[in-house]
């Protein structure tokens, strides 16, 4: 019985097979359309994508190509070549703007944009394309049923950019050496980093190396740069004490800040 069965199953694959590779070297479009839908229906999507290419062009202006543009567009998005699927989608919302399906494709477009960005660690520019794509949308469609999806992948990729720019602005801190140079990279660089996010769940930590990057330079600066520096570490400090009084850096912090007041009160007793 077991026998009868396979021979079954591999007689169906063989007769698959061959209908496939037949409607790919046929000149009917109508057979590729549907054994292409046929095969799309059935999560065949590769296949269905190699048919859906061949006719593409032929469907140009008949009643079936809105159909056809937008399978051809999910077909892309479901063998995970995101890159085409983002350019499809964004060409089908486009071509068929009053299609029921125009709002759901500039959204897929801009979803597949979003799986493009890299790790935080490489370059973003895909990361920027993807929030500026999911921004056209949401002003297009504001009252989408997909806002809230696309407002939760525009803030896990605000954080990307987040913790990119805070981790090149604590890697000048980490490699400064007593560079004054690097030192003044660093303060500038969480300077920008605490403008360009407010909000951002690295604040704390911004403050802190910014803090730690002033007070380095302030104590290993050259003498007559050195009481000019230490009062903007001071001044650093304060701005950190005063946001985060309870931070689990206070302990590390005030024993820089009493070195900074002792080197500081030295200046003072000479006047």
């Amino acid at each position: 019985m077991k026998n009868i069965f396979y021979t079954l199953l591999i007689t169906l694959v063989l007769s698959s097979c061959s209908e496939y590779q037949k409607a790919l070297k046929s000149e009917d479009i109508a057979t590729k359309f549907k054994l292409g839908s046929d095969l799309y229906d059935a999560g065949k999507f590769s296949k269905a994508n190699k048919l859906f290419a061949q006719i593409a062009p032929q469907y140009r202006g008949k009643p079936q190509a809105e159909k056809l543009m937008y399978m051809y567009s999910n077909s892309f998005y479901q063998m995970k070549d995101y890159y085409m699927a983002g350019y499809q989608f964004e060409r089908f919302e486009g071509q068929y703007p009053k299609s029921e399906k125009a709002e759901e494709a500039l959204f897929m477009s801009a979803k597949s944009f979003s799986k493009l960005s890299p790790v935080y660690s490489k370059e973003q520019k895909e990361t920027i394309t993807a929030i500026e794509k999911l921004q056209l949308f949401i002003n297009k469609y504001p009252d989408s049923e997909y806002l809230s999806e696309a407002n939760a992948i525009i803030q896990e990729l605000d954080y990307k950019l987040e913790k990119k720019a805070f981790e090149i602005a604590k890697l000048y801190n980490k490699i400064a050496n007593f560079e004054s140079e690097d030192y003044e990279a660093s303060i500038k660089a969480f300077d920008n980093f605490l403008l360009d996010y407010p909000g951002s769940s690295f604040r704390e930590e911004a403050m802190f190396y910014r803090f730690d990057s002033a007070y380095k330079l302030g104590i290993n600066s050259v003498e007559y740069r050195r009481e000019e520096r230490i009062n903007i570490a001071i001044k650093h400090y304060n701005a950190f004490n005063k946001a985060y009084p309870e931070s689990q850096h206070n302990s590390e912090a005030s024993t820089m800040i009493n070195e900074l007041q002792t080197a500081i009160l030295a200046y003072t007793t000479k006047s």
